[in-house]
C-alpha cells in the first residue's frame, strides 16, 4: 500500500544514499587512518598533562651522560692558567739558551773561523823567512837562488789559497767583464778585439763565487784613424 508520500528515485548505479543507509557514511580507509592519528595525539597530550611537573634545575640530579659532558666545565681556570704560565716560562728559557748558544757560535766563528787557513800559512811564512835569511847570509850575491826561493814560496801560498777555495780571477787576454774586472785605462791595440784585457795592474781573487777583489786591468780599444797620414798619402 501506498502511504501517500512521494517516492524518491534510487541513485543511479545501484548505490544507496547516506540517508537510506541509516545516516552513516560508507567505510573510508583514509578517513579511519586520520581519525586514529587524531585520537593518538589527544591521548598523548592527556598523558603529558598528567605527568608531574619537573623539579627545578638546581635540585634535579644530572644523568650519567650529562655529568660526563659537564666535566670540562668543572676544571679550575686557575690551574689551567698555572699550566699555561709554566709552559710559557719553559719556552722562554729554551729560547734564551738558544740565543746564547747562537751568539757564542757567531763569536767563535768571527774570532777563530780562519784558524785552518792561518795554520796552513805558517809553513809558507817559515819558507819565506828561510829564503830571506839565506840571502842575507850570502851578502846579496846569490840573487838567483833567492828569487827561486821566493817563487817557490809564492807557488806554495797560491796552492794553500786554492785549497781554501780562493782562486785568481782570469783577466789577461779575456774579454772585459765589469763583474770581476776594474778598468783602469784604455789603449788602442789593433792586434786584439776591442774590450780585451791587454794588461793586469793588480790581480783579482774570488772565494768560490764571491768576489774578494776585482782585477785592475787595461783594456784595448780600436785604433783611431790617422787623418794626417791619409792626407799626406793622398797628396
Amino acid at each position: 500500500m501506498s502511504d501517500g508520500r512521494p517516492k524518491r528515485d534510487a541513485p543511479q548505479g545501484g548505490e544507496a544514499s547516506a540517508e537510506e543507509a541509516g545516516g552513516t557514511l560508507p567505510p573510508n580507509p583514509e578517513l579511519e587512518d586520520a581519525l586514529r592519528e587524531a585520537m593518538a595525539s589527544v591521548e598523548g597530550a592527556e598523558h603529558r598533562g598528567s605527568e608531574p611537573a619537573a623539579e627545578p634545575s638546581g635540585t634535579a640530579e644530572p644523568a650519567a651522560g650529562d655529568s660526563d659532558r659537564e666535566e670540562p666545565a668543572e676544571e679550575d681556570p686557575s690551574e689551567e692558567l698555572k699550566l699555561s704560565q709554566g709552559r710559557l716560562l719553559r719556552l722562554q728559557a729554551d729560547f734564551e739558551n738558544f740565543r746564547r748558544r747562537a751568539l757564542a757560535e757567531r763569536r767563535d766563528i768571527y774570532q777563530y773561523g780562519h784558524e785552518n787557513l792561518v795554520k796552513d800559512l805558517l809553513s809558507t811564512v817559515d819558507n819565506l823567512d828561510r829564503a830571506i835569511g839565506h840571502a842575507r847570509e850570502s851578502g846579496g850575491g846569490d840573487i838567483e837562488d833567492f828569487l827561486e826561493g821566493v817563487e817557490l814560496v809564492l807557488r806554495e801560498l797560491l796552492g794553500i789559497l786554492a785549497n781554501h777555495s780562493v782562486n785568481e780571477v782570469e783577466a789577461l787576454g779575456k774579454a772585459f767583464d765589469p763583474a770581476v774586472h776594474e778598468g783602469m785605462a784604455q789603449l788602442p791595440d789593433a792586434s786584439v778585439e776591442p774590450n780585451t784585457v791587454i794588461d793586469v795592474l793588480q790581480k783579482g781573487y774570488q772565494l768560490r763565487d764571491r768576489l774578494l777583489r776585482p782585477a785592475r786591468v787595461i783594456v784595448a780599444k780600436a785604433p783611431e784613424p790617422d787623418g794626417d797620414e791619409e792626407g799626406g798619402a793622398a797628396g
